[in-house]
């Protein structure tokens, strides 16, 4: 049998990361394994304690990291993954949200969807993923909050989409919705949105994701609704 040479085994040694994480994400298409152990670490809440998880992709994301500022003393636990659709949201779920037993969700998703980030998705589809995670929150007796789908003119990592006018249809339906299946509604859109139906450069020096301004405009916002979803609860 011939031993392989040295250049094969250096070969293999570059491909096989490669393939792992490729394997890594066909087998967890939700990255469900990207937030394991942190909830496992939350543990359940403390008697009394009126958690909050929030829900979402980038913008999520990145909002956590300044929830300890804007709203302080709150026991908000952001559970956000940079990219997401709604699809990859709703598989991870049951992980990230109910199992943590919140007395809230926060669910911020859909503009990637828009942006075609899996492919290409239907409105109804996107739809039915936020219906799904809003009904699985309500049969765990989890307060639902909705939140507009923040305005974006264009996609610099996907231009000629023109997804402003799509993301008006798809909060029109989110706000239609929660009104009609006990969630509350939060318009992060009107607040932010400029002439051209997009994120100006003072809220996002992309236009798609939040600076800290942006942020400061949606927390309060954000918060409102949060007090109305516990009120109702």
């Amino acid at each position: 049998m011939r031993r392989p040479t040295l250049m094969a085994i250096c070969a293999v040694a570059l491909i096989c990361p490669s393939l792992t994480m490729a394997q890594t994400a066909a087998a967890d298409p939700a990255n469900r394994a990207r937030y394991a152990e942190a909830n496992r670490r939350l543990g359940p809440p403390a008697a009394g304690e009126a958690r909050v998880v929030f829900m979402g992709n980038s913008i999520t994301e990145a909002w956590a990291p300044h929830f300890a500022a804007l709203f302080p003393d709150k026991p908000y636990v952001g559970r956000g993954i940079s990219g997401q659709t709604t699809a990859q949201m709703l598989g991870r779920f049951a992980d990230d949200v109910i199992a943590l037993s919140p007395r809230a969700v926060v669910i911020l998703g859909g503009t990637n969807d828009i942006a075609g980030n899996g492919g290409p998705v239907s409105i109804e589809t996107t739809q039915n993923n936020l219906a799904a995670m809003a009904d699985s929150a309500r049969a765990h007796g989890i307060r639902v909050v909705l939140c507009a789908v923040l305005p974006v003119y264009d996609y610099p990592w996907r231009r000629g989409l023109e997804p402003a006018p799509k993301i008006v249809a798809l909060n029109t339906w989110l706000r239609n919705y929660a009104a009609s299946h006990d969630a509350v509604f939060v318009d992060l859109h009107t607040p932010l949105a400029d002439e051209r139906q997009g994120l100006p450069l003072k809220y996002a020096a992309d236009g798609v994701h939040p600076n800290l301004d942006g942020y400061k405009v949606m927390s309060p916002l954000v918060e409102a609704g949060i007090r109305a979803a516990l009120v109702g609860r």
